[in-house]
């Protein structure tokens, strides 16, 4: 590995539209690691959102906008219209939230069809004036920041898009390293993260493929940013930010055992989601997403998944997991 990097890093967890919810927020922030979080988008349209409303999609603002282990949390949101999103902004402020972020990256088609997401990365003006209404219409101590992707169809407009972003008024952009059309497919483009550093006028926190510590090193040398967003790596790895942090301070880099603290986090992870609701399907639902995804990590998670996955009764997944851990 590469030597210790000298400025300090920021870690944020990536907002992952149905994939790290309250309560994903909740356990990877009491694993620990993380400077702040970002809420799953909030979607504008023609509605104000009531207090409930937003509640019922980032309950930390009834927590002073902190996550149990304490971790503050933004507020992010996903729309087109400008005046809708400043007007929402300023109602999740009144209820409680200190700092919004405005979402130019999500790929989803359903999302872009409707003009919301990484389509305005083709209209760079646009996406100007959603940051700067928003801007001027929040109240200055409230922070205000951005996420994009390189671009629509290619990276032609990554740089404008970035400025205009920057001229809006965001204080920090987050840039997932590649276009819409990209998705998820490898590789992440960090490159491009180092090219927008050099020449925006904002701070850049990078974002995409970073899974390991290793990669964690790389994405930090080729892109020269020290602010980082973890995403789906987070999720596969959940003590990812954690050992990030022991690197970092010279400490020995101990990952956690999934016979042992991952069993812990897991049936934590299960308690939470019965918490949260045990009615439905939700904690039997959200278990197996976790679960399948660590099978990129551990042997033992898919172990785990297929002894759980026939089960449907929250009771008889909790009695799977109490005797695959004891």
């Amino acid at each position: 590995m590469t030597p210790r990097t000298a400025q300090p890093t920021r870690l944020m967890l990536a907002p992952m539209q149905g994939l790290c919810d309250y309560v994903m927020r909740d356990l990877l922030t009491r694993i620990g690691g993380y400077d702040e979080c970002v809420s799953e988008f909030v979607r504008i349209t023609h509605t104000v959102h009531s207090r409930p409303a937003w509640l019922r999609h980032i309950p930390e603002i009834a927590t002073a906008n902190r996550t149990f282990a304490g971790t503050p949390c933004s507020v992010q949101l996903l729309g087109s219209d400008p005046e809708n999103m400043a007007e929402n902004a300023i109602q999740a402020v009144r209820f409680g939230a200190d700092s919004i972020d405005l979402n130019f990256g999500c790929p989803a088609p359903t999302v872009n069809k409707h003009q919301g997401g990484a389509v305005l990365l083709k209209e760079p003006q646009r996406i100007y004036t959603i940051v700067r209404t928003v801007r001027q219409r929040l109240p200055e101590n409230i922070r205000l920041t951005a996420k994009m992707r390189l671009g629509y169809d290619d990276t032609g407009l990554a740089l404008e898009n970035a400025d205009a972003i920057a001229q809006g008024g965001a204080s920090l952009l987050t840039v997932h390293a590649r276009t819409k059309v990209q998705g998820y497919q490898p590789p992440a483009h960090w490159h491009w993260l180092n090219t927008i550093r050099e020449r925006a006028a904002i701070d850049i926190a990078a974002n995409g493929d970073v899974f390991t510590l290793q990669d964690y090193i790389d994405i930090r040398q080729i892109s020269g940013c020290r602010h980082i967003m973890l995403g789906r790596g987070a999720v596969i790895r959940p003590d990812l930010a954690r050992q990030i942090r022991q690197y970092e301070s010279g400490k020995p880099v101990q990952a956690a055992l999934f016979e042992e603290e991952i069993g812990d986090w897991v049936k934590l992870f299960f308690t939470l989601c019965r918490q949260y609701t045990d009615n439905g399907r939700y904690p039997a639902a959200r278990l197996k997403q976790w679960l399948g995804m660590m099978q990129q990590a551990y042997p033992q998670a898919e172990t785990l998944f297929d002894r759980i996955r026939p089960l449907k009764e929250n009771a008889e997944i909790q009695a799977a997991l109490n005797r695959f851990f004891q």
